[in-house]
């Protein structure tokens, strides 16, 4: 056995062991510790765990592997992703943390006042973290199957297996602070290998700042190989596409059930907002270090390994070749390895960094084990939006209303072992790529939570009725047009399936808007407390005037 298996090994199961630790000493012990924390997260931490929750295996894994083959096209991922943080920190969070529920179908039910819609959007919430959890599962996989040079399906297994026990656990308190630990550990991971790739390219300490030097050079080297170059806008798809798919992820972010519960974990609507601010930085650290990550591997792999004598290609190349990931074939026979016959996958880019690099074991290890941080941290929280959407919304809120904690705590706890075991199966053989995996999960949330969240924060005469139309033609037109556009090659202005949030939105809030205005208004009780979500905690909006909440004076 080599070292850099044992490094990387002991490094893992070092933070494992420190997971399943707080998870263990997190362990909820009533309802509001198992989906909100009991409230009483500050938000600095908040703001960490909304970052692990955020950073999944998709941006940490498959993010500056996308920007290194797509070039400028992949820079839609960086601003969607970014974007949508403003819009849920101002639009949304605070309004609904100050409405006090649990889970978002849950405000759906009450706002709207409607059984059907509560169920619906719980549905809705499982298949979106459904969709989601799959690339996730296949992200440990991979990970697993490096460490161990096994097969990335035996990888998801084990994956499955230590989600299904950390969560179960501990709950949203668990799993809050779990993933403070995890975020800590990822970004570490991922900022090392960029600043010493930079120390050794650039000679300067500061990525953010150098590799644009890169990025010219990189474009003569294309101009010579007499491929597209890799800052020219638009060669991978059509404008509409990159604004489709920046929208569909911008909206998505701002209606994903296990982000918007993060809010509910805070204790009032200011910290919701700091939450969201602090949010912002911890995930622009690693969200502005991915394209320098981009380009200086595709430099590397340009100069370095693209050019030499197959025969005489560095070590790494042969255990990554091994997990599938990267292929490389001497096409024209001549012995020399050219650019063209240099296939990678996406989702290997950052694992193979530190490799590539030669930037030494510990950081191989360091780096897998913030690869498993951010797939297992957001896979936990995942999880426990299934089991909320299916043990509080459903179960609790509609089936057994007389429940007991213990039982609802149970029935919890079951539902995410289902939940993980049945994700990991599809994981086995994933539908896409990790990155095109989650980015349906984003056109799916924007095209039904979105419009019904935004609605009901913002416009008091959206009803029942409204937001049932809107839940359902959102989901339908979305899930119609990511079929028709992956299997049936129908596009409309060259907007792929990663771009269908743009028509499930626009279809959805038609729908709310026109039902609404064709159906009776919601009554008084519930426009005045649509009203009152717009006031600070410390004001109440009630019979069309604002009282103080301190003293019973008017405001």
């Amino acid at each position: 056995m080599d070292t850099q298996f044992l490094v990387s090994l002991s490094i893992i199961l070092a933070t494992f062991g420190l997971y399943i630790g707080i998870a263990v000493f997190n362990t909820a012990k009533q309802t509001s510790d198992f989906y909100v924390a009991s409230r009483g997260v500050p938000p600095i931490f908040n703001g960490m765990a909304i970052g692990a929750d955020w950073m999944s295996a998709a941006s940490f894994i498959g993010l500056a592997g996308t920007i290194m083959l797509l070039g400028y096209d992949g820079l839609a991922y960086i601003m969607g992703w970014t974007g949508g943080y403003l819009l849920l920190t101002f639009l949304l969070a605070p309004q609904l943390r100050k409405y006090g529920r649990y889970t978002v179908p849950e405000f759906i039910g009450d706002r709207y006042n409607s059984h059907t819609a509560r169920v619906i959007a719980a549905i809705s919430t499982i298949i979106i973290s459904f969709t989601y959890s799959i690339g996730q599962l296949s992200g440990s996989g991979v990970v697993i199957g490096r460490l161990f040079e096994i097969d990335a399906k035996l990888g998801t297994m084990i994956g499955v297996v230590l989600i299904a026990t950390y969560a179960a656990f501990g709950g949203m308190k668990g799993i809050t602070w779990t993933q403070v630990a995890q975020y800590i550990i990822l970004i570490i991971a991922y900022l090392i290998p960029v600043i010493f790739m930079s120390l050794q390219l650039t000679n300067s300490a500061l990525p953010w700042l150098s590799y644009g030097e890169l990025v010219g050079k990189m474009g003569e080297l294309d101009r010579e190989l007499g491929i597209s170059e890799y800052f020219a806008p638009f060669t991978n798809g059509t404008k509409w596409q990159f604004l489709a798919l920046m929208f569909t992820l911008m909206a998505g972010t701002a209606g994903l059930p296990h982000v918007i519960v993060r809010f509910y974990t805070v204790s009032t609507m200011k910290a919701a907002r700091w939450s969201g601010a602090w949010a912002l930085l911890f995930i622009g650290l690693l969200y502005l270090s991915a394209p320098a990550y981009a380009a200086f591997s595709r430099f590397i792999l340009m100069t370095k390994v693209a050019g030499s004598k197959i025969t005489e290609l560095p070590a790494w190349t042969k255990s990554w070749v091994d997990t599938g990931k990267l292929q490389v074939a001497d096409g024209n026979g001549d012995g020399v390895l050219q650019w063209s016959e240099l296939i990678i996958s996406n989702d290997i880019v950052v694992m193979a960094t530190p490799e590539i690099a030669n930037l030494g074991v510990f950081v191989i290890g360091l780096v897998a084990a913030g690869a498993m941080a951010a797939a297992l941290s957001t896979a936990g929280g995942l999880m426990i939006a299934i089991s909320s959407a299916f043990a509080h919304d459903i179960y609790y809120r509609v089936m057994k209303p007389n429940a007991t904690e213990k039982t609802r705590l149970n029935v919890a706890r079951i539902s995410i072992v289902v939940a993980t075991v049945l994700a990991g199966l599809v994981a086995l053989n994933p539908p896409g790529a990790i990155t095109q995996i989650v980015a349906w999960a984003f056109a799916l949330a924007s095209g039904t939570f979105f419009p019904a969240l935004i609605l009901g924060v913002w416009w008091k005469r959206s009803n029942s009725q409204g937001v049932i139309a809107g839940l359902l033609v959102g989901l339908a037109v979305t899930l119609g047009y990511i079929f028709a556009a992956k299997y049936g090659g129908f596009t409309i202005l060259g907007i792929i399936d990663t771009g269908a949030g743009v028509f499930g939105a626009t279809a959805a809030i038609l729908a709310n808007v026109i039902v609404s205005l064709a159906t009776p208004a919601p009554s008084q009780k519930i426009q005045e407390e649509v009203l009152d979500l717009r006031y600070p905690e410390q004001m109440t909006y009630k019979n069309g005037e604002v009282w103080m909440n301190d003293d019973a004076t008017k405001a």
